[in-house]
């Protein structure tokens, strides 16, 4: 590997607060995944899906195949996430009024400006020499979308969008699967189903546009659900660390209350996304990658 491209993708998982070990074992995977991203290389800009539980690691690989993209095969390369586009804490209270409280919360279907993702990656696919397209970000501390006029703002022509979600491409339920509560947040504050079917048809109907956009799809397979809350957990303390004290962060107790949200859906995935993903990454207890797909 070019000394340059090494150096580029150690200080770049290094400065994610991760271990060599972790980034040995990425670009272990990462690297193919460049070079099948190159092999299938044709005009205009094609679309990388990354979709992963909430720890799975899906920003760090969206962060290392961007240097390696850009570095290996010169390409224009941009970065999206699923959660860059959230509706406001006043949008999602205005859901939670009309539709469900529990949509106050952001995270399921139906707590993102949809419209907003779809706008975007047209006008990236659009984009000619020299002209700028404005990314939405989102401030997670602040629990609001960052302000226009602080977004990052990048020029075309774009070779490569890498987009990565926690349900990017996730596929709907059938209405007997939503029959049951699958947790104690479900049994107790959406008795009578109406959050979580209002969830899956968001899925099924405002979604699908979006995931129609994704060219190639990647999927990381934590090793199940519980992991997700230990390293959801993780996520927070980084964000901690680096927290400017705007805005407040999960409590523990509450860390445990938030994935209960995304529980159903990923479950689901764990069984369906196999299935429908180009490549899939199975990962073990230690974020490490032990099979690929």
């Amino acid at each position: 590997m070019d000394r340059n491209l090494q150096r580029a993708l150690s200080d770049f998982v290094l400065g994610q607060g991760l271990s060599e070990s972790v980034l040995t074992n990425m670009q272990q995977y990462a690297l193919p995944l460049g070079e099948r991203l190159a092999a299938r290389k044709s005009d205009g800009m094609q679309v990388l899906g990354i979709n992963g539980a909430q720890g799975s690691g899906k920003s760090t690989l969206a962060g290392l195949l961007a240097i390696i993209c850009r570095q290996r095969f010169k390409w224009k390369v941009a970065v999206l996430s699923l959660d860059d586009l959230y509706l406001s804490r006043a949008a999602r209270q205005s859901l939670a009024q009309c539709v469900h409280p529990l949509l106050a919360t952001r995270g399921v279907p139906g707590t993102h400006d949809v419209q907003l993702g779809i706008d975007t990656i047209t006008a990236l696919r659009a984009a000619g020499s020299g002209e700028e397209v404005c990314l939405p970000r989102f401030d997670k501390a602040r629990d609001e979308p960052v302000p226009y006029d602080s977004r990052e703002v990048v020029s075309g022509p774009f070779d490569l969008l890498i987009f990565e979600g926690w349900c990017l491409g996730a596929l709907p339920q059938t209405e007997d699967e939503l029959a049951e509560p699958c947790n104690e947040l479900e049994r107790s504050e959406d008795v009578e189903g109406i959050w979580r079917r209002h969830v899956n048809r968001q899925l099924a109907e405002a979604y699908s546009p979006l995931f129609a956009a994704i060219d190639y799809r990647v999927f990381l397979k934590v090793p199940n659900f519980d992991a997700v809350l230990r390293w959801r957990s993780e996520q927070e303390d980084s964000l901690r660390a680096t927290h400017t004290g705007e805005g407040r962060l999960m409590s523990p107790a509450e860390i445990s209350h938030f994935v209960q949200y995304f529980e159903r859906l990923t479950r689901s995935q764990l069984i369906s996304m196999p299935d429908v993903a180009d490549v899939v990454l199975e990962l073990d207890q230690a974020h490490c990658v032990v099979v690929a797909i």
